[in-house]
């Protein structure tokens, strides 16, 4: 049974954990066995941490010994993105020049999930600056899908999203500036949370410099998982206090919800086209799929669409080429690699060049747009969407010129409005379509996460997808050749 434990949930394994019934180096050693086996072929994994991981374990099993208090995470295996600081180890960010940037001491997430009695296995993949939809770079190489490999993994958490689906380990960690823990959760099959921006600390003692406004504003940590229940424990865990820093906001997780959002009959918004986007057929089903599941779970659930929805897609785009322009531009041009370096160059050429006042009026319009949205879930504390309106794409579709990125830019809309303003989305899986998992999204108010978790499960319920790929013989043939 032991050499079976990666296949359980970080639920279940923190209670057999807690109950003594299995031990903490037991399910870490089954985790990294997995590893070794499917690794090798899906390059998830960018850096093991084998002996660290078994010590930790056996440091965990002690406590337990001694009857010391432990953590909701207490013994859980999971990895770690390699853009985020974890004490001795290279926040790489999949650029080759920041190989020797050794991290002296925890990001506040990594801490938090070291407090919470994570046992970390390894650092997960992501692409050079974790600014593509797609998982590869130079040093690391390319993390393959593992239901299909002539699809994209999805990014920046594409390595995270991969290694949960393939079993290693029941729980990542990821982060979301435009669809980073959504879209790759979406492609992979797996449920991943963007939480709120606020809701969960986040500095890398590390950087060089502050990041700028925008940045901070939509890029948020969270988890990724096979079920939504291993999300609400994970991100329990994240969410506690770190005063470095100052954008983390002290609201609980069971917070106050909309006068109009009890547990039956919450109204939800159903937003399954949009003029001026093409959407799959595949796409356009699953989303009316998860609206009847809601539906007979109690929800009650119209057809409506999120008000502005372009303006906030296209603000995404502006305030962020405008900031790496000004931030990242140079180090991207002297240290990315040739695909981050291509795909940068279409974004920066279909974004307008904002000047000062163009900038701070981008500011202003997303609290306009902001305010607007936040009308609109006080009418319908839910938003049932797309994660994106196409398939997962091809393996490297952004390198293909401007027209093309302009297509991949239209699609991912539902990932790139939500973030831009800050708030919570979750991307739970539905089943297959064709040769690749289907999915959708929700996305609430404001520190609403509970509401976009306890649909998600109604959702997951009724679709019966357990977010393991079994690595098909027929998948294991397209990855190997």
């Amino acid at each position: 049974m032991s050499n079976e434990l990666w296949r359980l949930s970080a639920v279940d394994l923190a209670r057999h954990i807690a109950a003594r019934e299995i031990s903490c180096r037991e399910a870490a050693a089954s985790c990294l066995a997995r590893l070794d086996d499917v690794n090798p072929r899906l390059n998830a994994v960018a850096e093991v941490l084998a002996d660290e991981a078994l010590h930790a374990a056996a440091e965990a099993d002690a406590m337990l010994a001694r009857g010391e208090p432990v953590g909701p995470l207490h013994g859980v295996p999971m990895t770690i993105k390699v853009n985020v600081d974890q004490a001795g180890h290279a926040t790489t960010n999949g650029v080759t020049a920041y190989r020797d940037t050794v991290a002296t001491v925890d990001s506040p997430v990594v801490a938090n999930l070291r407090k919470a009695g994570a046992i970390i296995i390894g650092r997960n993949n992501t692409p050079a600056f974790s600014m593509r939809w797609f998982t590869d770079n130079a040093p690391h190489g390319r993390t393959l899908n593992p239901y299909d490999a002539t699809r994209t993994p999805g990014g920046s958490s594409g390595g995270a999203a991969a290694a949960v689906a393939a079993g290693i380990g029941p729980l990542a960690h990821g982060n979301d500036q435009g669809g980073s823990i959504r879209y790759p959760a979406y492609a992979c099959g797996v449920a991943g949370l963007r939480p709120s921006f606020g809701r969960v600390p986040a500095f890398n003692p590390s950087q060089s410099r502050e990041r700028t406004i925008g940045m901070h504003m939509t890029s948020v940590q969270g988890p990724l998982a096979r079920s939504v229940a291993d999300l609400h424990l994970a991100l329990a865990a994240m969410s506690t206090a770190d005063a470095r820093d100052p954008w983390w906001t002290p609201v609980p997780l069971d917070a106050a919800q909309p006068a109009n959002a009890s547990k039956a009959g919450t109204r939800v918004a159903v937003c399954t086209s949009l003029p001026g986007y093409r959407a799959d057929p595949g796409v356009v089903a699953a989303v009316a799929q998860a609206a009847r599941w809601l539906e007979q779970a109690g929800y009650t659930v119209e057809e409506v669409a999120p008000p502005r929805f372009t303006e906030a897609a296209e603000l995404w785009l502006a305030l962020t080429m405008n900031e790496t322009r000004a931030s990242v531009r140079q180090a991207v041009e002297t240290d990315g690699d040739d695909a981050i370096r291509r795909a940068f160059g279409s974004m920066y050429r279909l974004a307008p060049d904002l000047d000062l006042v163009g900038y701070m009026d981008a500011l202003a319009l997303r609290s306009n747009l902001l305010r607007d949205w936040q009308l609109f879930l006080a009418q319908y504390p839910l938003l049932l969407m797309p994660v994106s309106w196409q398939r997962p794409f091809a393996v490297d579709a952004d390198q293909q010129g401007d027209a093309a990125m302009r297509e991949i830019l239209d699609a991912q809309s539902p990932l790139l409005a939500p973030a831009m303003l800050g708030l919570p989305g979750l991307s739970v899986p539905t089943g297959m379509a064709g040769s690749t998992p289907m999915g959708v999204q929700l996305v609430a108010g404001r520190f609403q996460e509970a509401l976009c978790l306890a649909a998600g499960e109604a959702i997951e319920r009724r679709a019966g997808w357990s977010g393991l790929a079994e690595m098909r013989a027929s998948a294991l043939t397209s990855i190997q050749a």
